[in-house]
């Protein structure tokens, strides 16, 4: 039986997925009578938790005799509760699940001491290898990871814990796995990580993000879109702002980590950035590429948070022209500073969230009229929908496109929610 890997969370996830599913396959776990299921959680949020248990509840009643391993950052956060559900068999850590090794752990391989718990202190981990895939199964663009870890803390994050400290793959790593991608037919990477925009220091040579960049486009020729995941604006290079403005093969969308739009709140979760740094940052990629587009994530009702305070992060949408926006309500993680700060009643969270995402959505839909009648690159995905280099949703209205095909259309109006998307002569 083939193994089933569930993904939770993050793009560097579903690149790691594939890495899991070939080293479990190499371990043998494909040969166990009535197969083996994984599970990559999330640890961002809570709810990311409690979805990622459900998950494994439902999976043991739907196979009662099939081996369960939970692996990913809640596992290695919380590696104890996840031992202590009767359906787990095995918990392995961030680092264990990128090694065949650790999938022979079960005792269905002749392990005479069975651990249910294989997690290591993931602070200990000083490099991050590059894992060669060759694709990713089910997207029409390839994930690839340049970073993982990060060295800062701030005070809302579990996930420096859950994986460790910043650590860069080496960039020949990063483009051979682009060539290897590219070769096998995909015409769009992403580059990923937990904290992108710190790549580099820890490798030989100074480098920063933005050469990295620079590198993959300049020897990888025949790659045709190259695109960046989420981006720390604040630590955005030189290399990188000149590649935004002359390299048209890296897309004009970009990611940003803001959490919130008022200065008391951003010092209290311990960001290194400002409501005008966030602003200007906007500005100087617009005066560099104009057709730019920029989405961001916002956690509403963070802890002390007055009416006043989140207003500032209502009109930040604006001030920074954002148009694609991850809207968290806060959840308390144990273990983070701002567990232990003040906090807003629930009802109060959910319903500035609310707000936020009613503001985000009005952003979108100017966006979406703002691209009527213009001339389109859209990347197929599925389902007669594809992406444009701005990211944005849209339906093709044809069955006949391959997923990863890119082709040239005229946008003759949307329906909120995408763009529609027609041949340029009707």
């Amino acid at each position: 039986m083939a193994v089933e890997v569930v993904t939770f969370g993050c793009r560097l996830n579903t690149y790691e997925s594939e890495v899991m599913k070939r080293e479990a396959d190499e371990a043998g776990l494909g040969t166990l009578e009535n197969g083996a299921i994984i599970f990559n959680t999330c640890a961002v949020t809570a709810e990311a938790v409690r979805q990622a248990r459900q998950a494994i509840r439902k999976a043991r009643r739907d196979n009662p005799e099939a081996r369960i391993i939970v692996t990913g950052c809640a596992a290695q956060t919380g590696a104890d509760d996840f031992a202590a559900m009767d359906e787990v068999d095995l918990v392995l850590g961030n680092e264990e699940k990128l090694k065949s090794n650790s999938y022979r752990m079960l005792p269905d391989f002749g392990v005479n001491q069975f651990e249910k718990v294989r997690v290591n202190d993931i602070m200990e981990v000083r490099e991050t290898a590059s894992h060669m895939v060759d694709a990713i199964e089910g997207r029409a663009r390839a994930f690839v990871q340049v970073q993982n870890g990060c060295d800062h803390r701030c005070t809302f994050c579990i996930i420096p814990y859950g994986r460790g400290n910043s650590r860069s793959v080496p960039m020949g790593g990063v483009v051979e796995q682009v060539k290897r991608l590219v070769g096998n037919g995909y015409a769009e990477v992403v580059l990923t990580g937990v904290d992108m925009t710190s790549y580099g220091p820890d490798l030989p040579g100074n480098l920063r993000l933005g050469k990295l960049v620079k590198t993959v486009l300049a020897q990888v020729p025949d790659l045709q879109r190259l695109r960046l995941s989420s981006i720390d604006s604040i630590e955005a290079d030189e290399d990188l702002m000149e590649a935004l403005a002359n390299e048209k093969r890296l897309m004009p969308h970009l990611h940003l980590s803001l959490q919130s739009g008022d200065n008391m709140i951003l010092k209290r979760m311990k960001r290194r950035h400002l409501r005008d740094d966030s602003i200007r940052f906007c500005e100087d990629v617009r005066k560099l590429r104009p057709d730019a587009v920029f989405g961001a994530d916002i956690i509403a009702g963070f802890p002390t948070e007055t009416e006043e305070m989140f207003q500032n992060s209502i009109r930040i949408v604006e001030e920074c022209g954002l148009s694609h926006l991850h809207v968290f309500p806060y959840s308390p993680r144990e273990g983070t500073p701002a567990a232990r700060m003040p906090q807003l009643r629930r009802e109060v969270i959910k319903e500035r969230a609310a707000r936020l995402r009613v503001a985000g959505d009005a952003a979108y839909r100017l966006h979406l009229e703002s691209l009527k009648g213009t001339v389109q690159n859209i990347l197929v995905e599925r389902d007669g929908l594809g992406r444009t280099e701005g990211f944005t949703l849209a339906g093709l209205n044809t069955d006949d496109l391959s997923a990863g095909q890119i082709v040239s259309r005229m946008i003759s109006g949307h329906d909120g929610d995408k763009l529609l998307a027609v041949p340029q002569n009707i």
